[in-house]
């Protein structure tokens, strides 16, 4: 009988359990992109083959091998989808004309695994028009209103906006992501940020590298930035990060969070380092209560910043009412 892949999580208790992600995987359950006719010879365009590979390899392991092309339509993970990328493997889009994309969407599913993806946004192959060339809407992995999501090892460069952006469901707003880690991800020459999390529930950054963030406002290695009073911001854990050469290393910015629902911010940012960010390290910022309930604590602990600005916590547009800004341990470098 083919052994079946849990996807466990830790139980209360503290017991440590196996994730899908470390659990073995069988030979039988493995499935290579080409099996589907995927070329990844860098020039051809692979993505509607890849797409089938992805569809039809759902509880099993999809293994992508080349170096693939798409266009900018992207790829959607199906809920069970375990894709690993082969040393060397990539997808890179074919020049376009947008800034609205995402390489990979991750919307709306669940028990996923996304390994050593290499992803590339081709920005220096985009043709948006200049009227829209301030716009940071291409991804490079979107994860919107999905559960139980693990993309470990992923490399995301020249994006058009984000290398990640984690959000609500775009069915159903109110519906946030819950349970996601993200390890060891790395970022570079991405136009607007390393990583976006707009909402989620239980989200996890472990041992990120955010990098030369340019082109367009933040410019964030890592922004935390609610669009609506519908987002949540609940359990945030981002361990040991580095951001390098950023506007802002990290910056949460709560303007647009205030609103009849009742909030509570939980942010615990742990051992960041931080080099030579232009603007700020750390930024909270933007918040005005309006008289709505916005409480909690935003959190960094054991910071270092070298050669970076001071963090920005007490800046004038932030309301002493909303959540507790608290740095400890902070080690600065000049």
């Amino acid at each position: 009988m083919r052994k079946r892949r849990l996807a466990l999580k830790l139980i209360a208790s503290g017991a440590l359990v196996k994730t899908l992600a470390e659990t073995p995987v069988l030979a039988a359950d493995i499935v290579r992109s080409s099996a589907f006719g995927v070329k990844g010879d860098g020039t051809t365009n692979d993505r509607m083959r890849l797409q089938a590979a992805i569809d039809a390899s759902v509880d099993k392991t999809l293994v992508i091998d080349g170096r693939c092309r798409i266009d900018a339509k992207g790829l959607d993970l199906r809920s069970g989808s375990r894709v690993r990328f082969e040393p060397g493997a990539s997808i890179k889009l074919l020049a376009h004309n947008t800034p609205f994309y995402q390489i990979i969407r991750i919307w709306d599913v669940t028990n996923v695994v996304l390994e050593n993806a290499a992803l590339d946004g081709s920005k220096e192959l985009n043709a948006a028009t200049p009227k829209r060339r301030d716009e940071g809407y291409g991804m490079g992995i979107s994860i919107a209103g999905s559960t139980n999501v693990t993309v470990r090892s992923a490399v995301t460069t020249a994006c058009w906006g984000d290398g990640v952006y984690i959000a609500n469901s775009y069915r159903s707003p109110h519906v946030p992501p819950e349970d996601i880690r993200l390890i060891e991800h790395r970022a570079s020459d991405c136009r607007r940020q390393g990583v976006s999390i707009i909402s989620g529930r239980n989200i996890t950054l472990e041992r990120c590298t955010w990098q030369n963030i340019a082109g367009t406002a933040p410019s964030a290695g890592l922004d935390i930035e609610p669009n609506s009073n519908r987002d949540v911001l609940e359990n945030i854990r981002v361990v040991d990060p580095v951001t390098r050469n950023c506007k802002i290393g990290i910056l949460v910015f709560l303007a647009e969070i205030p609103g009849p629902l009742a909030k509570h911010v939980d942010i615990t940012i742990s051992g960041h380092r931080d080099e030579g960010s232009s603007d700020n390290a750390f930024s909270v910022s933007g918040l005005d209560t309006k008289g709505f309930v916005v409480k909690g604590r935003v959190e960094s602990r054991s910071p270092t910043w070298i050669d970076s600005r001071l963090a920005s916590v007490e800046n004038v547009d932030y309301d002493k009412r909303g959540p507790t800004i608290v740095v400890t341990g902070l080690r600065l470098i000049r």
